[in-house]
């Protein structure tokens, strides 16, 4: 059967869309981001400069854009649990398993693409910048999946705020040139005291219960 056009025009968007960032990405890494215009990422991928600012309104979004997968993850996680799970039980198993599979997110992988573009985000300064707007984002919508409120709001600035810390922890280490496997059972350790505290601090809290 035939596509629909507008499945069609989706999926070319969304090529378009892939392409603009992997290009870009791949010309930051092998001369800095700074040393790129926008200009040569768009001749490079085939499209013209207006039409690449439809698409990433600023230069730092092609960077990331790798980073907006993950930005409602907690909040799919909170919303994807059984039933007698409790919010903190998922988020813990999630990243414990993040952890064991060195999910990039965890901050626990080796892979050398991985720590390239990492090299390549959290050294560029403007990038960085903007990431305060990708855990503000998270945050709100941990928190409406936590049931809203201010107390949701709470809780949830201190879950990402645990995740992160956790994440730098492990990207910090890895940089500094130990290995995953290496590194992993520490990592379990400080992400089940991490969650420890958090189910401590946030027993009160009527969403902590399955």
């Amino acid at each position: 059967m035939p596509q629909h056009p507008a499945g069609l025009r989706a999926r070319k968007k969304q090529q378009t869309f892939d392409t603009l960032s992997e290009t870009a990405i791949a010309l930051f890494l092998e001369r800095g981001f700074d040393q790129v215009p926008v200009a040569e990422v768009a001749a490079a991928a085939g499209v013209s400069k207006p039409t690449l600012f439809r698409y990433f309104p600023t230069k730092e979004d092609l960077v990331l854009h790798r980073f907006a997968d993950h930005e409602d993850e907690a909040a799919r996680v909170v919303a994807g649990r059984a039933p007698d799970e409790s919010p903190l039980d998922a988020l813990r198993r999630d990243f414990l398993a993040g952890l064991d599979r060195q999910d990039p997110a965890t901050g626990l992988c080796d892979h050398p693409a991985v720590l390239a573009f990492q090299r390549l985000a959290y050294g560029t300064p403007s990038v960085v910048a903007r990431m305060l707007g990708f855990l503000t984002r998270s945050e709100e919508a941990l928190a409406d999946a936590l049931g809203g409120g201010i107390g949701a709001r709470l809780a949830a600035g201190q879950i990402i705020a645990v995740r992160r810390i956790l994440a730098e922890e492990n990207r910090r280490r890895i940089t500094a040139g130990e290995r995953a496997a290496d590194v992993l059972p520490d990592a379990r350790g400080a992400a089940e005291t991490a969650f420890a505290q958090l189910a401590s601090g946030l027993a009160q809290l009527p969403f902590t219960k399955g």
